[in-house]
């Protein structure tokens, strides 16, 4: 129910029915008899709940005057009231921004539809800015998430960044102490370690360079990290390791294992795979479906002794059997292949798969 009115008509007497009409109801009606003096005391009186307009008066006409109001901020809905029975001037207060219209009348029996036409204009008119106020609190509330997501991948850039940084700093000062080890079994373990330390930091380089801090594309990871152990393989030995990849994303968590897996089993390969000399040796990542991965290690050497190699710790066999665990990966080797084939199956963001079989995940590195 409106509570404060604004009637604007030259006709003073219809003003004086309307007044004291509405007033009967508790509804207060401030009346002005021209276009400029409404507008001044809408400038004056911000609270008015709704305004009617006579169409035809001296000076700003009730379709221009409006237009007018609606172009205020926070305008109070606008009823024409008119004496001309016309359906296009109808057409047109309406086009003009109007709620409604109403035919008026000298006996001022009109009152009756001017005050319903009041009651669901103030109703409508609430309706909207509840809309608009709880629109404008979605709006706020996504921005503020936005602005703490942008701030959150912007740390966690940073942390992966100094991450990062700090891996390439310890693997550095383990490549220091292997060159400085007077035991090459222990020069051979540093090595090694180093190698498992730059399978870790390469993930942490790609997210801090990436807009996405969630997931990683595991082909560009495989291929810095087949690059790694190309240039860290002493004279040249795999120069022959070759990358085959289709772009494929996951989470960092499942990229790191699969790195680890990839390095222990490129390094199995590098130490045991061609005792005489040097051969190739290819990794393969393909997609398997919607959330399925297959990696293959694969060389064309002597093949997997049931022990491992022959110095072998058995501290490779952990890792990966520790990595295929930690993504619910399964681990076989394929036994019909010329040499060493490890195939590996995955899910991409952690769905449950086939467990390995113990044989296949204890002879898959050394």
């Amino acid at each position: 129910m409106p509570r404060k009115v604004l009637y604007i008509d030259d006709d003073q007497c219809l003003c004086a029915l309307v007044k004291r009409s509405l007033g009967r109801d508790g509804i207060e009606v401030i009346t002005a008899g021209d276009g400029e003096s409404g507008l001044e005391l809408l400038a004056q009186h911000p609270d008015f709940d709704v305004v009617a307009v006579d169409l035809y008066m001296p000076g700003i006409s009730g379709a221009e005057l409006t237009e007018r109001i609606n172009a205020m901020p926070n305008h109070p809905p606008v009823i024409v009231v008119t004496g001309a029975q016309d359906s296009r001037m109808a057409v047109a207060v309406l086009k003009a921004g109007a709620f409604d219209y109403v035919v008026k009348d000298v006996q001022g029996e009109f009152i009756y539809l001017l005050k319903a036409a009041f009651h669901a204009a103030v109703d409508a008119m609430r309706m909207r800015r509840a809309k608009e106020a709880a629109e404008a609190e979605v709006r706020e509330a996504r921005d503020r998430f936005e602005a703490l997501a942008a701030e959150r991948a912007l740390l966690m850039r940073e942390v992966n960044h100094r991450v990062g940084n700090s891996l390439q700093l310890i693997a550095s000062l383990l490549t220091i102490q292997s060159n400085a080890a007077h035991n090459a079994e222990v020069s051979e373990a540093l090595s090694d370690a180093t190698g498992r330390v730059m399978a870790v930091a390469q993930v942490h380089r790609r997210l801090y360079t990436s807009d996405d801090v969630q997931a990683v594309a595991i082909d560009l990871y495989l291929e810095a990290l087949v690059e790694d152990l190309r240039r860290s393989a002493e004279g040249g030995a795999l120069a022959q390791l070759s990358l085959n990849a289709e772009p494929i994303a996951a989470t960092p968590d499942h990229a790191v294992a699969i790195g680890m897996i990839v390095n222990e089993l490129v390094t199995n390969a590098l130490k045991y795979a061609y005792p005489g000399g040097k051969g190739a040796i290819r990794v393969m990542l393909r997609k398997d479906g919607d959330n399925r991965g297959i990696l293959v290690v694969e060389d064309d050497g002597v093949g997997i002794a049931p022990s491992g190699g022959p110095k072998s710790t058995g501290l490779g066999q952990r890792i990966v059997r520790a990595m295929a665990e930690k993504i619910r990966a399964n681990i076989e080797q394929d036994h019909s292949h010329r040499g060493a084939r490890i195939v590996v199956t995955f899910d991409l963001f952690g769905a449950p798969a086939p467990k390995s079989t113990p044989e296949a995940a204890s002879r898959t590195a050394a």
